[in-house]
């Protein structure tokens, strides 16, 4: 595997996905992002098993392949590259290699197939709410919801749909 592109274009995607992934995990694998090269296009994948993001971009100088990099340490050499540095990713048997102008940084990689994959859901219902209003929902009711709470299900919101309302 191995693919180039520009820091900032990097930049983006991996900063959306590094989120996902919990400081303090279960497994070590989770402190990985799953990346994938094909057909010329990165995939970034997060998860901590409860929430799965993914992300992609376009990709120069691609050869296919997949693998898993520690999500804060890529981050942050990304981060600390200079602007306008072009940033290419290679592997070699399981070192991953993230070279940048005279930068070269080596991190340990784990197998693709370790990595959890989150079944996909076929949606029963679709509905469409304007953001602004989602918004105010989650932010009137939030401070309700239990921190850690051993009660799992005290942890989230109830999103209650009844004919023409969300409440």
């Amino acid at each position: 595997m191995r693919f180039s592109l520009q820091r900032e274009v990097f930049l983006k995607p991996l900063a959306q996905v590094v989120n996902v992934v919990e400081r303090r995990q279960t497994l070590p694998v989770l402190a990985n992002l799953l990346v994938q090269v094909k057909d010329g296009q990165l995939s970034l994948t997060g998860t901590d098993l409860e929430v799965e993001m993914i992300s992609r971009v376009n990709v120069d100088d691609a050869k296919d392949g997949e693998t898993t990099i520690p999500a804060r340490k890529l981050f942050e050499i990304v981060r600390a590259l200079p602007d306008g540095s072009k940033v290419t990713v290679s592997q070699a048997a399981e070192k991953i290699t993230v070279q940048a102008g005279r930068s070269r940084f080596t991190l340990s990689s784990l197998p693709a197939n370790d990595f959890p994959s989150i079944d996909e859901v076929e949606a029963t219902e679709r509905v469409r709410v304007p953001e602004a209003a989602l918004k105010e929902l989650i932010e009137r009711t939030a401070f309700a919801m239990a921190q850690q709470d051993v009660r799992y299900y005290l942890n989230g919101l109830l999103f209650d749909l009844r004919e023409n309302s969300l409440r």
